[in-house]
This record gives structure tokens, C-alpha cells and sequence, in this order.
């Protein structure tokens, strides 16, 4: 593999710091034209690797699986060969939803993107065709007015622990070379939009890689570096997720295994355990759609592929199941890792005198997009169009983030890394942390759900157990599997026998204090029709805290409250604390709506303030600017910019080139391509 940006800089601070080894976050300065040419190479080895893949796609889902001797057979699909001639590229699932996401954020000149923007262009641009599973389910769920993160709660989605995530989310990472933090934020709407638990794990590991992939040593053989993106990516799962069990049961037989060549070994070990035997190993299999058993295929293909990229196209094609998704992820990768220029010389070693194509047939899976091909009436875009557009994003993460761009030079200069490797970067796994009714529990606590009614709900109107509104279940990012899903169900207040209008009330209490910073109300299903009109409330409920054995309004009150839509389901809605608050319990009091005169809630919970760790800033003094003293105060205090543990020599030459930024005078560059 070749680098990403082999930069030689005149001048000892920048050329200090293009020369440290990369570690955990070392390589913090990246020429901006040759990242291009690397975005270019995922997008075409994306490609090559999702229609290579989708001659087998769900062909095997049972043993006897595929092996190297099945190379060139027909499963039904084609003979399993490499598909390295399309032209221009055909749009599939695997590349056409983030392409929409790159749409809208180069349309919205945003860095990220909300909810709302999402499902605003999923219904523009999305129809039911080539979408499939919780994809589906998601745009079903949009058409009713239900915004991300909602459309991935399991209530409102059967499909929450299947693959989807890991195909649509990966290129937020490469949006954010070396910036873990910001991916993470970056990618948590997108990923909520079909996955939660340990499925949004295994999408946000992928995610990761793509991330790091900038971060690299690239003294490390091939193989080694993608060992090192597995190990490193992992170290942001929390330990009970089914996902982390899976990276840590590959990468462990993958490194035992004599024979790198065998990859068969470890990809029937991953059957025996979370497939033919899931129930006694305490997992629950769910298809040959799931989120782990192609998590796990895509792992076995990065790893024993061993960075060379037709091998692991080959293998990800062959391990059966969803075998053209992993196989996507991991074939983006390494054209993110090689760059396209290296990319296509290493297929040349096998295929001599290939040529790849550049277009990009949008049109064939997605609608109203603009044309940045005028005419050409084959494509509508080209890889290296796509990649000048994510540089876009790109700049705009990076100076949101509180790094530096050098236009002269081409060079970013990417903010420093977060000094903490935990999955609390997440935003999700931030909210779990906060939240009462997961972690009151989990800390030896007792919850306790109340309603003001008795009910009985006929089947598909939710449950009359009143522990589900108190259960965590829908902000629960443990990541532990599931093997019921009762849990899912909402409750509601459905046949207590009242009129429309009557009051009704739902507390939840703990047996010891909680800080609340926000509380949090997650509807279940509304109806509009049928034989059970209602699900909601007729008016916005009135929300207090149970404050030395009191309940009462919180002093200061609510800096923000939500106003519910009769007419939305599965909203979440949210109510802010002016300042946060000491309390045992909350209730929320309100009215009941629809003229059968019931409310859904599928959670009622406290949250406490955020505690996400924020990256260090080069403005070490704290004084709003980036100089001369900032070096003085870091002497005094020295501050760890690269996030290995250690405050030494690189994290000054880091800062140096921060304040020196834009003395170019002061600096030559002499780059090369990639």
C-alpha cells in the first residue's frame, strides 16, 4: 500500500511532525489532492467489489459454504468472477444511499446532517426499488412523518438488527480522515436511521476504518495495517456488545491460524457459533440479512485478504450470506488505503493493461438528481467529481473541528484526537450513559413504571405492561443481543375505558437520586384509522420531577419543549432542562387522543448532562486565538494533541505547526502522487 500524502516540508516543525510515527492518532497532516485520488479509489473499488459480490449474494446461507475451489462456478448468479468492466459503474444499494447523503450535503453546504434533512432527501430521491429490509422499512416509516433516529426504534422497525447500516454509513469516516470524534457524530443519525444495538455497532466499526484509514503506519506490511485498523477500531465498542465479541473471535482465530491462506477455518467457526449454534452460545440468529453474520464475513475478508485487494474481493465474495454487502465495505477500503492510481496498478499485476472506467450511473437505483455529466446520456457523475465534492464536505469538517487548511499548499491540518479511546465518543452510547432507566439498573437501582389507568390493548395496539415505558429498551446501546423481542413492544393505555380528552398520567421512579438534565418521551404507534382511532396525546403532557418527595416543576423550568404531532408517530420528544437538577422520578400528565381515546409510550426516561470528551484545542491558553503563548503555556502545562497517553516532542512540533500555520514563507512543499 502506499501512503496517503507522502509530504517532505522544509522547515523543522512541519517536517517533525509529517515524519512522527503513527500511532494511535499520528498522521495529522494531509495533502488534500492526494486524499482526492484516495476517495476516488474507494469509490471504484466499491464498485468493483459490490458487483463482484452479487453473483452470490444470499446463494449459500447454510453449509456447506463456498471455498477457494468454488471460484468460478455458477451459483445462480453468474460465474463467480471478478466484474471489473462496467462503464459507466451502475448504481446498487451499497453506494447509491451514501451517494444521496453526499448530494445533500454538498446541496446544504452542511458538515452534517440532521433528521430531518435526511428523510427530507430520502423522499426525494429514494423509491421502493433496490431498497430492501430495514432500508424499506425506514422509507415506509419516513412516508408517515417519522424522522431519524425514530425510524430505527424496534418498535416502529422489525428490521433494527439487520444489515443495512454497515452498507450506507462507511464513507462518513472517510469524510473525517483521522478524526474519530466527528465521525462519530458525523455518522450517528445516518447509522440510527435502520440499526441500533449491536448492528449500529458493527456499521460504526466500518465506519471507523474508513476513519483511519489515514492513520496508518505504513511501515507495517500490508496485512499488518489492516490488522491494526481492526484492533484500533475495536477499542471504541463497549465490551458487551455482540459486535465486539465478534471482531474479538475473528481477529483471535484469524492470528492463531497457521494458515493465512485458510480463511474458510475461521468463516466456519462464525457459523458454528452465531448461526448453527447462536441459541447456546447465548445469540439468537436472525438470517441470512443479519447485521453479525455478515459483520463478521467482512472482517474475514480484510483480514485474511491481507491488504491485497482482488484476494479480498475474492474471499468476501465466497463466505456466503449477504456476501456482496461486506464485500463492498472491505473493497472501498482498500481503494481508500491503495488510492485509485495505486488501486488499479495492483489490479494490473492480474489483469494487465486494465483501464477502469470513471462514470457513474446514478439514474439506475435513485431519482431527481442533478446531472454533472451534461451529455452523456449513460452517466450522471464520475469517481473523481464524487471525491472533489467530498473534499468540499471535508474542508468544512475540518475547520468545524478546529483544524487548518493551507490552500497554497493543499494541506489540512487535522484537530487534534480526542485523548480518550471509549465508546462514550458516540453520541448514542453517550445517551445510554446518561440515561436513568438503562443505568440505575445496571448500578444495582430499581426502576419503577406507573400508570394512572389499567389497560388492555387488542394484539397490534402495544402491551399493557407498564415496565416497557420504563425498561431502557429503546435507548439501550449495550450492544448485548437480543433474544426476545418483547421488550419492543410499546405500552398503551388502549381499553382503560376512557373518553376522549380524560386525563392520564405515566410515572417513572428510582429508589435514589438521578441528575436530570433533559427528560425524554419516546411515543409508540399512532393510529388514524381502523377500529382503534388515537395513540396520542390530545395536548402537549405536562412534565415534573419527583424533588424531595414532591413532584413540581423543575426550578427555572424547561429552556426548550417539544410540541407532539398528533399525526407522527414514534416521535421523541424532549424536554430541556434550564438547569439540571437533583430528583427520584418523572411523570407526565396529559390528555388522551384519537376517538378511541388512548396514548402509546414506548419510553418515559430521565437523562443526565452529557459527558462526551472533547478534543484539546491548539488555543491551549484559552484566549481565542492560536499564537506564540499558547507554546509558552503548553512548556508549562503540556497538553497530549495526538491522543497516545503522552505529551511529549510530537505534540509540540503538532502545536508548532498550528501557530506557524500560515507562515508559508517560512515553509516549501515538494509532494508527489500517492
Amino acid at each position: 500500500m502506499k501512503p496517503f500524502a507522502p509530504i517532505v516540508l522544509v522547515g523543522a516543525v512541519l517536517a517533525g511532525l509529517a515524519g512522527a510515527p503513527a500511532h494511535a492518532q499520528g498522521t495529522r497532516l494531509i495533502n488534500r489532492s492526494a486524499y482526492a485520488d484516495h476517495l476516488r479509489g474507494m469509490w471504484l473499488g466499491q464498485c468493483i467489489a459490490n458487483w463482484t459480490g452479487l453473483r452470490s449474494e444470499g446463494k449459500v446461507n447454510d453449509p456447506p459454504f463456498p471455498t477457494d475451489a468454488d471460484w468460478g462456478r455458477d451459483l445462480g448468479g453468474g460465474p463467480l468472477q471478478f466484474v471489473l468492466d462496467q462503464d459507466p459503474w451502475l448504481a446498487d444499494d451499497d453506494t447509491d444511499v451514501e451517494y444521496v447523503a453526499l448530494h445533500l450535503l454538498d446541496a446544504l453546504d452542511a458538515t452534517e446532517l440532521t433528521g430531518e434533512q435526511l428523510a427530507a432527501g430520502w423522499l426525494a430521491h429514494m423509491d421502493d426499488a433496490y431498497l430492501w429490509v430495514s432500508n424499506r422499512q425506514a422509507l415506509d416509516l419516513m412516508r408517515r412523518g417519522v424522522v431519524p433516529p425514530a425510524t430505527s426504534l424496534p418498535g416502529a422497525n422489525i428490521y433494527w438488527l439487520r444489515i443495512d447500516a454497515q452498507l450506507t454509513t462507511e464513507f462518513f469516516g472517510a469524510m473525517n480522515p483521522g478524526m474519530v470524534g466527528e465521525a462519530m457524530a458525523m455518522a450517528d443519525i445516518p447509522i440510527l436511521n435502520t440499526a441500533r444495538g449491536h448492528a449500529a455497532h458493527a456499521a460504526q466499526t466500518f465506519m471507523l476504518y474508513y476513519c483511519l484509514a489515514s492513520q496508518v503506519d505504513r511501515g507495517l506490511p500490508p496485512a499488518g495495517q489492516t490488522v491494526w485498523l481492526v484492533t484500533e477500531a475495536r477499542r471504541y465498542l463497549p465490551d458487551t456488545s455482540k459486535a465486539a465479541d465478534i471482531v474479538d473471535f475473528v481477529l483471535a482465530d484469524y492470528l492463531a491460524n497457521p494458515d493465512k491462506t485458510d480463511w474458510e477455518r475461521t468463516r466456519d467457526l462464525v457459523a458454528q457459533r452465531y448461526q448453527l449454534n447462536a441459541e447456546s452460545n447465548g445469540f439468537k440468529y436472525r438470517g441470512w440479512t443479519e447485521s453479525s453474520v455478515n459483520f463478521a464475513s467482512g472482517l474475514i475478508a480484510l483480514l485474511y485478504g491481507g491488504g491485497d485487494f482482488l484476494r479480498t474481493v475474492q474471499i468476501g465474495t465466497l463466505t456466503g450470506w449477504d456476501s456482496d454487502n461486506g464485500t463492498a465495505t472491505m473493497g472501498g477500503l482498500l481503494g481508500l488505503l491503495l488510492g485509485h492510481e495505486a488501486l488499479v496498478e495492483q489490479i494490473r499485476l492480474t489483469y494487465p493493461g486494465y483501464t477502469p472506467a470513471d462514470r457513474y450511473n446514478i439514474e439506475r437505483t435513485r431519482n431527481n438528481l442533478p446531472n454533472h455529466l451534461d451529455g452523456d446520456p449513460e452517466a450522471q457523475d464520475s469517481f473523481t467529481l464524487m471525491a472533489e465534492r467530498m473534499v468540499g464536505v471535508i474542508n468544512r469538517r475540518v475547520t468545524a473541528a478546529g483544524g487548518l487548511i493551507d490552500p497554497p499548499n493543499d494541506l489540512w491540518l487535522i484537530p487534534p484526537a480526542s485523548p480518550l479511546a471509549t465508546p462514550r465518543l458516540s453520541p448514542r452510547h453517550d445517551l445510554f450513559c446518561r440515561s436513568a432507566n438503562c443505568q440505575v439498573p445496571r448500578d444495582g437501582g430499581t426502576v419503577t413504571a406507573w400508570s394512572s389507568v389499567s389497560s388492555a390493548p387488542p394484539p397490534g395496539y402495544g402491551s399493557a405492561a407498564r415496565a416497557r415505558f420504563a425498561n431502557g429498551f429503546e435507548l439501550d446501546d449495550s450492544g448485548a443481543d437480543v433474544l426476545s423481542d418483547a421488550g419492543a413492544q410499546y405500552y398503551s393505555t388502549l381499553g382503560a375505558g376512557q373518553a376522549p380528552g380524560d386525563p392520564v398520567e405515566l410515572r417513572v421512579t428510582y429508589n435514589r437520586p438521578v441528575t436530570v438534565a433533559s427528560v425524554v418521551l419516546i411515543e409508540g404507534d399512532h393510529f388514524d384509522a381502523g377500529e382503534h382511532p388515537g395513540g396520542y396525546f390530545a395536548s402537549v403532557p405536562t412534565v415534573q420531577l419527583l424533588i424531595g418527595g414532591a413532584w413540581t416543576t423543575p426550578p427555572g423550568g424547561f429552556s426548550r419543549t417539544p410540541t407532539p404531532d398528533p399525526g407522527v408517530p414514534f416521535e421523541i420528544l424532549g424536554w430541556t432542562l434550564a438547569q439540571p437538577v437533583e430528583a427520584t422520578g418523572v411523570r407526565v400528565l396529559g390528555t388522551v387522543g384519537g376517538s378511541a381515546a388512548f396514548v402509546t409510550c414506548a419510553e418515559l426516561d430521565i437523562l443526565g448532562p452529557s459527558e462526551i470528551p472533547s478534543h484539546p484545542s491548539f488555543d491551549v491558553d484559552a484566549n481565542g486565538t492560536v499564537g506564540v503563548d499558547d507554546i509558552y503555556r503548553w512548556h508549562l502545562e503540556p497538553v497530549d494533541f495526538l491522543g497516545d497517553g503522552d505529551a511529549g516532542r510530537d505534540d509540540l512540533r503538532y502545536l508548532l505547526a498550528a501557530v506557524r500555520w500560515r507562515e508559508v514563507e517560512d515553509m516549501s512543499f515538494w509532494g508527489g502522487k500517492p
